[in-house]
């Protein structure tokens, strides 16, 4: 965590009260776009299948690519036929494209391609998520259109918004950007339809996610590994909570290398670590290229009580009626 990130969560940091001028300015520019889109003088488009929005008020990791992945495997199992659509973070991408299981992570963006291995469903990135949505309905007969970390992507009318927050960090200091970890203020929860908190409490959450660990397995191979002693590797917006699901799973970290959010990883990244090396299942898609026998990934997946799941559920298929 740098300089910046670490004021972000210490409240009267000096950096986050000098910073406070250009968070003003940012504040006036973000309330003057979504008023421009509410008045209509920015035009919204409407695709002709329901939009769900999966997003977060804050810059970081939450959660959002595991929920996702949840949400869609609850529509299939109901017989629904849900697509994504994304904005491919990290790679340069000027038009619609259809991710594959094939597809390199530098092309598509890392989110991307692990929904896209994981969802059986089809997902198109583009950083213009009309355009996205577009180019999915062209190539693909979907009931239902799940927009990955489109909340401030406004061009794009949307039928629910679901927001996640990490219970953990929570919001921070309450800042908006650059002197604290907000894209929106806080008060944007109270007009979304759901919020949904990653372990920990919030006031505003209707739901509570867990983020439960399965067995790691190999990068190269069909092997798994039982808990070790391991070298962390990591290039998510929320290190800290990997190594904290790490140790809950058993394994014992005796070093860490953590990068940037989104981190294009190539083999130097690695230069010196001789030992077991655990990353994360977003991370695992951009380094399967050049890895080694002894490098691992632990996948999470998302879990809900019964009756926050029906209830997310009931939300999501009343838009189908």
């Amino acid at each position: 965590m740098n300089l910046l990130e670490q004021s972000w969560y210490h409240k009267g940091h000096w950096l986050s009260l000098l910073l406070l001028p250009l968070a003003a300015l940012y504040w006036l520019i973000t309330w003057a776009r979504r008023r421009l889109y509410r008045l209509g003088l920015f035009r919204r488009f409407r695709l002709p299948v329901p939009v769900v929005i999966v997003g977060n008020i804050s810059v970081g990791g939450t959660g959002k690519t595991p929920f996702t992945l949840w949400l869609c495997q609850q529509l299939l199992a109901s017989g629904v036929k849900p697509g994504i659509i994304s904005r491919g973070y990290g790679a340069r991408i000027n038009r619609p494209l259809l991710v594959s299981a094939e597809s390199l992570a530098q092309d598509v963006g890392d989110e991307p391609l692990l929904l896209a291995r994981r969802s059986n469903c089809p997902v198109v990135v583009c950083p213009d998520r009309v355009a996205a949505g577009r180019a999915l309905l062209a190539t693909h007969k979907v009931d239902i259109i799940i927009c990955d970390d489109g909340l401030q992507h406004y061009r794009l009318a949307r039928d629910l918004e679901i927001v996640l927050v990490d219970g953990r960090r929570g919001f921070g200091n309450g800042l908006l950007l650059p002197a604290g970890p907000l894209r929106e203020p806080r008060a944007r929860l109270k007009k979304v339809e759901l919020v949904i908190v990653n372990s920990g409490e919030v006031v505003e959450a209707n739901c509570q996610m867990q983020l439960r660990s399965s067995v790691a397995r190999s990068l190269v191979g069909d092997t798994v590994l039982s808990p070790a002693d391991v070298t962390l590797v990591a290039g998510i917006g929320n290190p800290d909570r990997f190594r904290l699901t790490a140790i809950q799973a058993g394994f014992n970290v005796t070093a860490q290398r953590f990068f940037a959010d989104h981190h294009q990883f190539c083999a130097a990244d690695f230069a010196g670590i001789n030992t077991t090396v655990l990353m994360t299942e977003k991370d695992a898609v951009k380094c399967r290229t050049f890895a080694r026998e002894n490098w691992y990934y632990l996948p999470v997946d998302a879990d809900f009580s019964t009756e926050h799941a029906a209830e997310i559920m009931n939300k999501i298929k009343s838009l189908l009626e």
